[in-house]
């Protein structure tokens, strides 16, 4: 019984300890992590860089965001009439990290496509610690959106139509495109087409003023999906649609421990980077994902919203249906 007493009492221990360093850690992410984002400083983003992918002939090219827009038109004949994908990432993402080449894998095989996607990490690794690194990132997000959505505006300027693009971004890389969407406007007169944000970030963001955030009108369509909401996703429901996955907050696969607090943050990981997973999975199969109109998971789950609005969510998206919506991805064999 001693043993036994003794063990209940180490488990509960290592519990507390645990807890509270997952409790330091959350309150220095979303507490003390210094949230300037000055628009005065004139940061440099020289050093973003373009790849832009033409699967069906074989080619890509790269260029430093400063060089792309000569570079790309001047080598390489548009085929305006495509959809550009332009994919985002979000922070300590590269090129060849899992995420970014899941995208690069969905479309692939995706006719009369062009993917562009963006590499910033010069900007936004990890260097210097969970917390300045962050902080960093955030301070360069408005200007690398910016740098973005001015490219985008040169392409429209060369004779590419704002229907034919569609931004896609991953977590700061989502609200990078808040930024670049009001840059393009700014620029042309005109909205980008679409832009998707995926687990948009939430520290630095979520208690932000509004014009800060990813939201409604910063694109003729804005779609939102939440997967770590609350985490390291944004709380804030400011799109056209913004939909949950499987509640929202935690994602098939990515709990945590048994032990109260114990890898919380991989888990956290986990759950925010399936918000990529699970959109890419939709490009091939433009069946999915069946999402229905609630105003809680709780009812949702329970099948009190059934005869509720049902629309598509993923790339398949229609963009005709707005307001809150909760898929599950049960029905589709994704963990």
């Amino acid at each position: 019984m001693a043993a036994l007493f003794y063990i209940i009492s180490v488990l509960c221990l290592t519990s507390v300890c645990v807890a509270n360093h997952w409790s330091v850690f959350k309150s220095s992410l979303y507490g003390l992590v210094e949230c300037k984002q000055d628009k005065n400083t004139n940061l440099p983003v020289d050093d973003v860089q373009i790849y832009l992918y033409d699967f069906q002939n074989q080619m890509n090219l790269t260029f430093k965001i400063g060089a792309a827009l000569d570079g790309i038109t001047s080598k390489y004949n548009l085929d305006v009439t495509r959809r550009l994908i332009f994919y985002v990432p979000g922070y300590k993402s590269h090129i060849y990290k899992p995420n970014e080449d899941s995208i690069r894998q969905a479309f692939k095989d995706v006719p009369n496509v062009y993917l562009i996607m963006i590499d910033h990490s010069a900007y936004t690794n990890g260097q210097g610690g969970k917390v300045k690194s962050y902080e960093r990132a955030v301070s360069y997000a408005f200007y690398i959106g910016k740098a973005l959505g001015e490219f985008l505006a040169g392409l429209h300027e060369k004779g590419y139509p704002s229907k034919n693009i569609h931004c896609v971004g991953h977590s700061l890389g989502a609200q990078m495109l808040g930024y670049a969407g009001v840059a393009y406007y700014n620029k042309t007169s005109e909205k980008i087409s679409r832009i998707t944000g995926l687990d948009p970030a939430g520290p630095c963001f979520s208690n932000a003023l509004i014009d800060e955030q990813i939201r409604s009108g910063v694109a003729d369509y804005v779609e939102v999906y939440h997967c770590n909401s609350g985490g390291l996703g944004t709380t804030s429901v400011l799109a056209d649609t913004d939909f949950f996955f499987n509640r929202g907050r935690k994602q098939p696969n990515c709990e945590g421990s048994i032990v109260p607090g114990f890898g919380e943050y991989e888990a956290a990981k986990c759950s925010h980077k399936a918000c990529v997973r699970f959109w890419a999975a939709s490009v091939g199969h433009p069946g999915w994902y069946l999402s229905w109109a609630c105003n809680s998971y709780d009812r949702f789950n329970s099948g009190s919203c059934s005869a509720n609005e049902v629309t598509l969510a993923g790339y398949w998206n229609p963009g005709n249906a707005t307001g809150v919506f909760y898929i599950s991805t049960d029905a589709y064999g994704l963990q």
